[in-house]
């Protein structure tokens, strides 16, 4: 969450000539809710029965960039699914910039009314499935062109 997975996706589908896809943004649009409502009205579950869903599709189509939500690498399905079908990129940022960035948020349904503690233990929780990516780009509080330019250099 809030390491600029949609920024720096936008950035580097545009670099590469690919479609860009936030599958976040996609699932508002089938459910007609923000995520936010979604996770409360249907619940994580149906969040990630749907997301899971998306990906699968997604990575049946034509070659793109795909920024999936935070919680998506979680799931052991999606995320070999990911590693099968995709070259992964793990957009590692500093707790500290991340939990600045929440706290300027209300549209992140596993962080809202947590406290730094448990936003801490969430992101601890992450890091281990977030490292079976196939690439770690450590992004703090660099330029995301900086950030592309060090992608597409891993990429050759």
């Amino acid at each position: 969450m809030a390491v600029g997975k949609s920024r720096i996706g936008r950035l580097l589908a545009k670099r590469l000539s690919m479609p860009f896809v936030d599958t976040d943004s996609r699932i508002e649009e089938h459910f007609r809710r923000s995520i936010t409502e979604i996770f409360g009205q249907l619940g994580e579950a149906e969040f990630r029965r749907a997301e899971r869903e998306l990906i699968s599709r997604l990575l049946s189509e034509e070659v793109q960039v795909i920024s999936v939500g935070g919680g998506a690498f979680t799931d052991e399905r999606t995320r070999e699914e990911l590693n099968r079908h995709a070259l992964t990129v793990w957009l590692d940022a500093p707790f500290e910039l991340v939990v600045a960035r929440l706290a300027r948020s209300e549209s992140r349904p596993l962080a809202a009314s947590k406290s730094e503690e448990e936003i801490r233990a969430l992101w601890d929780q992450r890091r281990g499935h977030y490292a079976q990516a196939h690439m770690r780009i450590a992004t703090g509080k660099r330029d995301p062109e900086r950030v592309v330019d060090q992608i597409i250099a891993e990429l050759r």
